[in-house]
């Protein structure tokens, strides 16, 4: 398993350049589908990852990449994702959720991972170490096909109104 890994390591900017094409992709189909329609949400949802995701390879020549960069990427991402909620008056589409939950994840796996390496120096294969490979992949392809998509394809949605619903029962307990 650890040769898989590092073989996964070795094509990483490979893989990062994918996952930026699958967000302009999905930039470029969500802006030829809202062309005549008034809501323009999901493209501008693209507009935000795709240009997220180009920046973090444009910077990654001209500094040293760091695990503790790319969670900065996907905190200011987040922040703006946020801002764009905020002062949008447009209905919030299904990938706003999947984008949330997808970077928060793979911001919690690159500050995982900083803290493994940098800060513990771990050198060694481990099992976070395939949770952080295979997960971060999953993430991304899962928040560039549900901006394609716009279904609730994990079900997040229904777990969110669970919750909601939970949370509602338990309010009128106290």
């Amino acid at each position: 398993m650890a040769d898989i890994l590092w073989g996964l390591v070795d094509i990483g900017y490979n893989v990062g350049v994918l996952f930026t094409w699958f967000f302009l992709i999905a930039f470029l189909y969500n802006l030829s589908a809202s062309i005549n329609k008034p809501d323009k949400s999901r493209a501008q949802l693209s507009f935000i990852m795709m240009v997220s995701y180009i920046a973090s390879l444009l910077m990654d020549p001209l500094i040293t990449p760091s695990h503790l960069n790319y969670f900065y990427y996907d905190a200011v991402t987040l922040l703006v994702l946020f801002l764009w909620r905020n002062l949008t008056k447009q209905t919030i589409p299904t990938p706003f959720y999947y984008l949330i939950v997808g970077l928060s994840f793979n911001a919690c796996l690159f500050l995982g991972m900083h803290y493994d390496i940098v800060i513990q120096g771990t050198l060694y294969y481990w099992w976070f170490w395939s949770v952080y490979i295979f997960g971060m992949y999953f993430s991304d392809f899962t928040m560039a096909l549900v901006l394609i998509i716009n279904r609730d394809i994990l079900g997040l949605l229904r777990f969110r109104k669970h919750l909601a619903l939970l949370y509602k029962k338990g309010e009128g307990v106290s």
